[in-house]
């Protein structure tokens, strides 16, 4: 049980991060490796507010996600714009370099030490059940805060007009211009949601993952893991892939620690053999 609750708390977390990216790779079609270098941007955001200006941490998060936001709106009317139509080569050259652009700048400002973070008294700790099942306070917020966030952008997604207009401007740009959607509006709403989710899930795996001028390197495997497994734009799928590859991570490495992150690896391997679309890709809802 305390397995499968760290793997889930694990796996929300990569949820958290990565659904940005399948937000912004699946439902605008745009590869954007640069997109850990949000989540760093964000996780250096909650660690300045807290260290330097002594913001409360439950209080520094919406303003890390505003933050996040506001850079990645910046980024889009001056840079990803332009690249929309382009191939996908163009765009993966283009966000690798924005990768290292952000790495040289964060290592120039911060240094290359990890970053500390203090968590504030209420999400510290552990408290028992029964069964001798210990749970971390922390883990546990982060699988509540996931799930809502999970269940938000399902329904934004697939219940909302926003959610109509995005699927109508991704489908058949022209034919959206033509029933009087703003398909330039929309991408640019999109691409501010998918970089506050990022830096939000920066924020929240500070405690867990670290923070240094490497992470948008480290873990962008991970994040794009995430979205070809899950079935890319897909919410529900990337929620579900989170949570199978984070229990099978932890479960790896509390049995067989010796292989590290092959189980990771492994696991997606007989996922895309049996299902190549992902779990939720379009051609499986078909």
């Amino acid at each position: 049980m305390t397995v499968i609750f760290d793997g889930a708390a694990s796996g929300l977390l990569l949820f958290l991060i990565s659904v940005g990216l399948s937000v912004t790779l699946g439902l605008m079609n745009f590869v954007n490796l640069a997109h850990g270098a949000f989540a760093m941007f964000g996780g250096y955001v909650c660690v300045t507010l807290l260290n330097r200006f002594g913001v409360p941490f439950l209080a520094a998060l919406p303003l890390v996600a505003i933050a996040s936001a506001a850079v990645g709106v910046l980024l889009e009317r001056m840079l990803y714009r332009r690249l929309y139509g382009a191939s996908h080569l163009d765009q993966v050259l283009f966000s690798i370099g924005l990768v290292f652009m952000s790495i040289s700048t964060a290592h120039y400002f911060f240094g290359a030490q990890q970053q500390p973070l203090q968590l504030p008294p209420m999400l510290s700790g552990q408290f028992h059940l029964p069964g001798d099942l210990d749970v971390g306070v922390y883990r546990l917020f982060l699988i509540v805060v996931g799930l809502a966030i999970a269940a938000a952008l399902q329904w934004m997604i697939a219940g909302t007009r926003f959610g109509a207009q995005l699927r109508a401007s991704v489908d058949n740009p022209r034919a959206a211009r033509g029933l009087g959607i703003n398909v330039e509006r929309v991408f640019l709403l999109t691409f501010a949601l998918g970089s506050a989710l990022a830096g939000l899930g920066g924020a929240l795996g500070v405690e867990m993952l670290g923070l240094d001028p490497g992470f948008p390197v480290k873990y962008i495997v991970y994040f794009l893991i995430v979205v070809a497994v899950g079935g890319s734009g897909n919410i529900k799928g990337s929620l579900v892939a989170s949570l199978i590859l984070g229990i099978c991570d932890v479960a790896g490495k509390y049995y067989v620690p010796q292989v590290g992150a092959f189980v990771i690896y492994a696991v997606m391997v007989a996922i895309l053999i049996f299902r190549p679309q992902g779990l939720f890709g379009r051609s499986a809802a078909k």
